[in-house]
C-alpha cells in the first residue's frame, strides 16, 4: 500500500466533488450517532454503552466502503506532508472544504431527526437522551474534550488505516467496526459525530421543552477543543508515528 497515492488523490479532488463527498461522510457518522442513541434507549439501564457502541461504528464502515471524505480520516494525509509527497497547503485546503462539508452532512441528518419527529421515539426516552448527552459533551472540562480527542482520533485513523490495507469488504468492515466500537465504548470525543450529538440535543430541547439550557459556548468549545484533540491523535501520533514506522522500514 502506498498512502502517499492516496493522500494525492484526495487532495487533488476538485472542491465540489471533495465537499459532496464530505457532507455523505458526515452524514453517515451522524446515522451511526443516531443509531447509537436508539440502541442506548433500546437497551437501558442493562448494556446500553456496549450496545451503543457496537452500532455506531456503522457510520465510519459506510464512509469506508463509499469512499466519502471525513476531516478525522483526513488526518492520516499529514503523512504524506511527512513524507514530503504532499504540500501543507495543500493538506490545509482540504481539511478545510472535509471538515465544512461534514458539518452540512451533520446538520443535515440532525433536522431530519428534529422535522421528522424522530426524537419523539420511546415515549420521549431518545429526547431525554438526545439532551442529556449534548449536555454532557458541551459542559465537559476543556481538559477533558482535549485529551478525549485525542483518543478518539488515534483509534478512528488506525481503523482508517487498517481499513485501507484489508482485502475485500468483510476485511474493511471487521478492520473498521473493532478500533471504532473502542472509542465509543472508551468514552472518547468525536468532532464530526459532535457536529451531530450536541445541535441535535440542544433543538430536540428547543422543541420539546420550549427552552434552551445547553449553552452555544459549549457547543463551539467542544468542537474546537475535540477538533484541536483529533488533529493531535491522528495527524501527530497515528501519522508521524506511521511515517517514522514506514520510513524506518525504508532505511533498512
Amino acid at each position: 500500500m502506498n498512502y502517499n497515492e492516496i493522500a494525492l488523490k484526495k487532495a487533488s479532488l476538485p472542491y465540489r466533488r471533495s465537499f459532496t463527498a464530505a457532507f455523505f461522510a458526515g452524514m453517515f457518522i451522524a446515522f451511526g450517532a443516531l443509531c447509537s442513541q436508539i440502541a442506548s434507549v433500546e437497551f437501558h439501564p442493562f448494556g446500553a454503552k456496549f450496545a451503543a457502541a457496537a452500532v455506531f461504528p456503522i457510520g465510519l464502515i459506510m464512509v469506508v466502503l463509499v469512499g466519502a471524505e471525513l476531516f478525522t480520516g483526513n488526518n492520516l494525509m499529514a503523512y504524506s506532508v511527512y513524507d514530503r509527497a504532499l504540500g501543507k497547503g495543500a493538506l490545509l485546503k482540504n481539511w478545510f472544504v472535509v471538515y465544512i462539508g461534514n458539518m452540512v452532512g451533520s446538520l443535515f441528518l440532525a433536522n431530519l431527526v428534529i422535522w421528522g419527529g424522530t426524537y419523539r421515539l420511546f415515549a420521549g426516552q431518545l429526547a431525554k437522551g438526545m439532551i442529556a448527552a449534548a449536555e454532557t459533551k458541551a459542559l465537559l472540562a476543556p481538559c477533558e474534550m482535549f485529551v478525549r480527542a485525542v483518543g478518539c482520533n488515534i483509534l478512528v485513523c488506525v481503523a482508517v488505516w487498517c481499513a485501507i490495507r484489508a482485502k475485500g469488504t468483510a476485511g474493511k468492515i471487521i478492520a473498521t467496526f473493532l478500533p471504532v466500537f473502542a472509542f465509543v465504548y472508551c468514552g472518547f470525543e468525536h468532532s464530526i459525530a459532535n457536529m451531530y450529538f450536541i445541535p441535535v440535543g440542544m433543538a430536540t430541547q428547543a422543541v420539546s421543552d420550549g427552552s434552551l439550557t445547553i449553552p452555544w459556548s459549549g457547543l463551539f468549545l467542544n468542537l474546537f477543543w475535540v477538533t484541536l484533540g483529533n488533529i493531535v491523535g491522528g495527524a501527530l501520533v497515528v501519522a508521524g508515528g506511521l511515517w517514522l514506522i514506514e520510513s524506518g522500514k525504508a532505511a533498512e
